[in-house]
């Protein structure tokens, strides 16, 4: 069976096809800058080059009618015809809590999904650009939308509610989601497998650390807890999300700088974070550099980056009566050596230990980097949402239960 799985934003796709006889991936790449100026695909070709392509690209649908072309293109396709294509998965930000797991699309599932849009406006309609592309080019293929938040589902209530009058959750449905759920339930599953640890008595907390960040607290495989809220820009600081802030902080931040609410959502999502505070950018790799060559502003940024994160695992080792595992994984977590060890410097109380030098040598590699008598496992664990969502299409295609 090969299935097509598309992550469709605002403005791009990013897609894998793979053969899921042996999971193996046959296609990738990535459309950019859809309805702007601009707009190409690059796709990764069998020997590691990328090929870009420039082309016009108005909406969704000619950004997948053009990687369709490149799926069946004689030189750099992989595929002859679409009738290959058995099934196309899809990421959806924000899934509510109308969708607690995984589903078939059907005309129910799109509209669920089109009505959840005022919480994540810009990503839910770009999904559903994406759906209705695939159902208009591609209108007999089976699709299936797999949810960012549906691993968080599991959250109990006093730890999703925020402590507003409650006629907010049950008319608005204000609350915490959560995000990343498919990379912490990827990682999480895999630290029980990597680690031996026992999936029925463990405590993991997992770092979902990119550009954007989450942290999570994982009991026997169940997300008891997690860093973002509502929204994605709640938890950790991110490269240019604030993460958590007093809402006083904000309203007092709108009087003084004139801001409306969604030019000041705006300032918290893409002004702040690394990038407000350094100065340089919210990428962390051009951060620590302006950090190295003396930048103080970009040491600040690091500082308050690697603190949150160890405030949040504290905080979830003490929710979960302890840990057995860290996990750090996503960009900055799977190649950032010196941001894995500020981040859990100082926590040997917690029986944390990391080994420095081992830490050093591991850059994107799947690799246990805390010390032979560290009492919690520290370890590094490339995520992977994408074989995610196409196991979970490939299983719902089949009328198969989805497995956590």
């Amino acid at each position: 069976m090969n299935i097509l799985v598309l992550n469709c934003g605002s403005s791009s796709i990013k897609y894998k096809l793979y053969n899921m006889d042996d999971e193996s991936v046959l296609a990738q790449g990535g459309v950019e800058r859809i309805g702007i100026d601009g707009s190409f695909i690059k796709v990764k070709l069998a020997n590691g080059e990328n090929k870009i392509i420039e082309r016009a690209l108005p909406t969704h649908k000619e950004g997948v009618a053009l990687v369709f072309e490149c799926l069946l293109d004689k030189e750099i396709g992989a595929i002859k015809s679409l009738d290959e294509i058995d099934a196309v998965g899809h990421r959806i930000v924000q899934g509510g809590d109308l969708f607690e797991k995984s589903c078939l699309v059907t005309k129910e599932v799109e509209d669920g999904i089109e009505s959840l849009c005022d919480l994540a406006p810009v990503h839910n309609a770009g999904h559903l650009k994406g759906l209705r592309a695939v159902d208009a080019l591609m209108p007999t293929t089976p699709q299936v939308t797999v949810f960012d938040n549906a691993f968080h589902s599991t959250m109990p209530d006093y730890a999703y509610l925020y402590a507003v009058p409650y006629e907010n959750y049950e008319k608005y449905h204000v609350r915490r989601y959560g995000f990343h759920g498919t990379s912490h339930r990827y990682v999480s599953k895999r630290a029980i497998e990597y680690l031996n640890l026992d999936a029925n008595n463990s405590k993991i907390i997992t770092c979902h650390i990119g550009n954007g960040a989450s942290v999570g607290a994982v009991v026997n495989g169940k997300i008891m807890d997690t860093s973002m809220g509502l929204t994605p820009l709640a938890g950790v600081m991110m490269g240019s999300r604030c993460g958590d802030i007093d809402p006083s902080a904000v309203t007092y931040l709108m009087d003084k700088l004139g801001k409306k609410p969604q030019e000041m959502a705006d300032y918290l999502n893409k002004e702040s974070g690394l990038l407000g505070i350094s100065g340089v950018s919210s990428d962390m790799r051009d951060v620590f550099n302006a950090a190295q060559e003396g930048n103080e502003r970009a040491k600040l940024a690091i500082k308050m980056y690697t603190y949150r994160i160890k405030k949040y695992i504290g905080a979830y080792a003490a929710a979960m009566g302890g840990v057995d595992a860290i996990i750090f994984t996503a960009g900055v977590g799977e190649n950032q050596a010196d941001i894995r060890f500020l981040s859990t410097e100082g926590l040997e109380f917690l029986g944390v230990k990391v080994d420095a030098e081992k830490n050093q040598t591991i850059h994107g590699d799947e690799a246990v980097i805390s010390t032979a008598d560290s009492k919690v496992k520290v370890a590094v664990i490339p995520t992977d949402e994408e074989i995610v969502i196409a196991r979970d299409t490939k299983a719902l295609v089949e009328g198969k239960e989805i497995k956590d």
